[in-house]
């Protein structure tokens, strides 16, 4: 088997699809601006930081989500979808993705964005599987809580190992590659056997410069 692993946040699209959709649903159900924006704007600066809270960040996005309807909740991301994501779905990302799968490889997109938000911008990348974190669900609600890893640093490497052994497989009897622009994903990319810097940030640069790993450019780094 061979698996092809794709960030997507600032490597298949240039905008941050959690904090997209996070200042999305502060929005449209009516959370308190100030208050919510503000802790956005916090976690963002600590995941570029390189300090990160894992737990209280998940817990925040999981919170999101108990607070409202899940009808609501479906036709709101229907509409971010179309109006936040559909314009950022570059060409050139698409084509990377069909080049594996005409290659034989699966397909897989491995997000820090949960995994109720990334499925269905999965579909028009044409990736076929969602390795991820979900909301857990209760009688049809969400009820704060998640189920799975959550995919950041070596959450990620962890994940790809538990969807592998859903299959009967190990990360030794896959061929992987793994395409990711940012520092935190480091773990998978060491642990991959192609790892690819994509449209990198500047210590990831540093690194595969230093390690003579592949780079690639899917779009200006300016639009990220």
């Amino acid at each position: 088997m061979k698996l092809a692993l794709f960030d997507l946040d600032h490597t298949l699209l240039p905008i941050d699809s959690a904090d997209t959709w996070s200042h999305f649903l502060v929005r449209v159900g009516g959370l308190d601006a100030d208050a919510f924006s503000a802790r956005i704007r916090e976690f963002a600066e600590q995941y570029r930081a390189g300090n990160f809270d894992v737990p209280g960040y998940v817990r925040f996005q999981m919170d999101m989500l108990s607070r409202f309807d899940r009808a609501d909740l479906e036709r709101w991301r229907a509409e971010f979808v179309v109006s936040h994501v559909e314009p950022h779905l570059v060409p050139q990302a698409r084509a990377l993705v069909e080049r594996h799968r005409a290659d034989g490889f699966e397909v897989a997109l491995i997000s820090g964005t949960h995994a109720w938000v990334t499925t269905p911008i999965a579909r028009p990348l044409g990736l076929a599987h969602v390795i991820g974190y979900h909301p857990e669900e209760r009688d049809g609600r969400f009820t704060g809580g998640h189920v799975g890893v959550p995919t950041y640093g070596e959450g990620k490497v962890a994940a790809v190992a538990d969807w592998l052994a859903a299959r009967g497989l190990t990360f030794d009897d896959v061929y992987t590659v793994f395409y990711s622009d940012s520092i935190n994903d480091l773990p998978l990319l060491e642990r991959v056997n192609e790892p690819v810097v994509t449209n990198g940030d500047p210590q990831l640069r540093a690194i595969a410069a230093a390690r003579g790993w592949r780079t690639l450019v899917l779009f200006e780094l300016a639009q990220a």
